[in-house]
């Protein structure tokens, strides 16, 4: 079946399609993942205001509404995560993002980066994940995965870029 065919089946005034397929954006032609992780920049920017608390609550949230509503979307669609499908990619950038050392723009683009190879390329436990689990949870669970790598890779980076100066002097003296 080809792609356009399959994007018909799609309505973008249902709110669960509208929602899992990332506001329209997973509608792209090219690259839908990547130009649904770059217009979730500016909902970040949203959820950074957040203290970290509640924004780790929208995140959650997020989440588990992105379950049941790309769950609908690929039932409706009869085609378990496709490519329009990007809440997850949402999701999974939004975690990333969590683990900014600066809130600056390279920083978030090294995060966006960071994510979209891991999604992308999918290493291990994330391809496992992404192989053996269907259904909504399925969809956004390889995602959400990717992007608490991707965080914790952000956060060693930032981590080791601030203190180098006291790892080499404690080092030396």
């Amino acid at each position: 079946m080809n792609v356009i065919n399959v994007k018909k089946r799609i309505n973008l005034y249902n709110p669960c399609h509208f929602l899992a397929t990332g506001f329209g954006s997973g509608m792209f032609p090219w690259m839908p993942g990547t130009i649904g992780s770059l217009v979730a920049i500016p909902s970040w920017y949203l959820l950074v205001l957040l203290p970290w608390h509640l924004y780790f609550l929208a995140v959650l949230f997020s989440f588990f509404l992105g379950v049941y509503f790309c769950h609908q979307t690929a039932q409706d669609m009869r085609i378990h995560d496709h490519c329009c499908i990007v809440w997850d990619e949402f999701v999974g950038l939004w975690i990333t993002l969590i683990a900014l050392p600066v809130n600056d723009w390279r920083w978030v683009l090294s995060g966006f980066f960071l994510f979209r190879l891991l999604d992308t390329w999918k290493p291990w436990p994330i391809c496992w994940f992404d192989r053996k689990v269907y259904g909504g949870i399925g969809i956004m669970l390889d995602d959400v995965i990717a992007g608490g790598i991707a965080a914790i890779l952000l956060y060693s980076i930032g981590y080791l870029l601030n203190n180098r100066g006291a790892f080499f002097t404690s080092v030396i003296f």
